[in-house]
């Protein structure tokens, strides 16, 4: 089916993804922060600006993805001095983490709320536009969370496979990610219907039937 360009939707999924991508990257820049490392700060990321967080690149994909039917970009990615932690491995994958986790939490709130809605009945009674906007904050994400933990690189996921592995191990699967990552992201991204859904679409459909409440 050809896809039919709707201002609201539009404007909803920015504003969804603005949101999400900016409380993702703040999470990587407040626990690095809390865990000793001052360079987010020093770069001005402990905020909640999205203007701080955002790549001009990565958000002219949004908007050209968007109008395209779906929505994807990326965020400008929070530097980090490991020498400034504790205990590397340890507090790294715990700020790599922070950034799905932001978007699981403001999965859990939107969805939440949907599922309080629809148990007391007061949804039949809210605006179509604000149920849409609740649905996105969910769906999307629940997306991102699990789009972000693929092992790949540069996603989230690959920088917790190196520190969860040996280092015997870590740092060659790290090296062949930095070089090769990038590449099988983007065959993964266009060839989505073959590849990206059916690896992450189940697990997005079980949790986000899993907050609503429903059968899975």
């Amino acid at each position: 089916m050809p896809f039919k360009f709707n201002l609201e939707d539009f404007v909803i999924t920015i504003v969804v993804l603005v949101v999400s991508i900016t409380l993702h990257e703040f999470g990587h820049a407040f626990s690095a922060d809390r865990l000793g490392d001052d360079t987010p700060r020093r770069q001005g990321r402990v905020t909640l600006w999205p203007d701080k967080h955002f790549d001009p690149l990565g958000f002219i994909m949004i908007l050209v993805t968007t109008l395209s039917g779906f929505g994807i970009g990326w965020g400008k990615p929070v530097q980090v001095d490991f020498r400034n932690f504790k205990n590397v491995r340890r507090d790294d994958i715990i700020v790599t983490a922070c950034g799905p986790l932001m978007n699981l939490i403001l999965a859990l709130v939107f969805g939440l709320l949907l599922r309080v809605l629809i148990a007391t009945g007061a949804l039949a009674n809210l605006n179509p536009s604000v149920i849409h906007l609740f649905l996105q904050f969910l769906v999307i994400n629940v997306s991102l969370m699990f789009f972000n933990l693929l092992p790949i690189y540069p996603l989230d996921g690959s920088h917790i496979v190196r520190r969860i592995l040996s280092p015997d191990l870590g740092e060659p699967y790290y090296r062949f990610m930095t070089q090769w990552g990038p590449i099988i992201l983007m065959i993964l991204i266009f060839s989505s219907s073959m590849t990206l859904a059916p690896l992450i679409g189940p697990p997005i459909q079980s949790m986000v039937a899993l907050i609503l409440g429903m059968p899975r």
